[in-house]
């Protein structure tokens, strides 16, 4: 079931928070930022897993941390490829095959919600009117709760 909210994604109860970034992304900016600053090995690892396996948009990755922390890395964003490159900006195309990638780790790894935001819309460059139907496509037939943060307010617990 998906459920649009209002709030602080980094407050969800969600079990796993996705989030578009692009491969090599520098996490310096939007959500992957705040992911940065409160999981920096995060970061660290989901650069080695780029320079290992050289991703494509469209890739997903899940990182676990401490505490049972789980986050998803969906590469929405072209470019990024080379150290020291700027990232591109989203297509469609990488956000609806990242969901679709998203949605084959949600069933192997037995997810029980996901929290995503308006995936690729801020850094990513993409219209909302144009991701919310593809989020809709992919993920609603999951049998989970799946918490879209449609509105960002600071601080503020949604009501999941």
């Amino acid at each position: 079931m998906i459920k649009e909210v209002e709030g602080d994604i980094l407050l969800s109860g969600a079990q796993v928070i996705a989030h578009g970034v692009a491969a090599n992304d520098p996490m310096n900016q939007g959500l992957a930022l705040s992911l940065h600053e409160q999981y920096p090995a995060m970061h660290k690892d989901y650069h080695h897993w780029c320079h290992v396996n050289s991703p494509k948009g469209g890739d997903a990755w899940m990182w676990g941390g401490a505490g049972g922390v789980r986050i998803v890395n969906l590469i929405t964003q072209d470019g990024g490829l080379d150290r020291g490159s700027k990232p591109g900006k989203a297509t469609t195309s990488n956000v609806n095959s990242s969901l679709r990638a998203l949605k084959k780790i949600a069933g192997k790894e037995g997810f029980s919600s996901i929290a995503l935001p308006r995936l690729a819309t801020g850094v990513g460059g993409l219209d909302w009117a144009e991701v919310k139907p593809i989020i809709f496509n992919q993920l609603g037939d999951l049998d989970i709760d799946i918490y879209v943060y449609s509105t960002y307010q600071s601080g503020k617990k949604a009501a999941e």
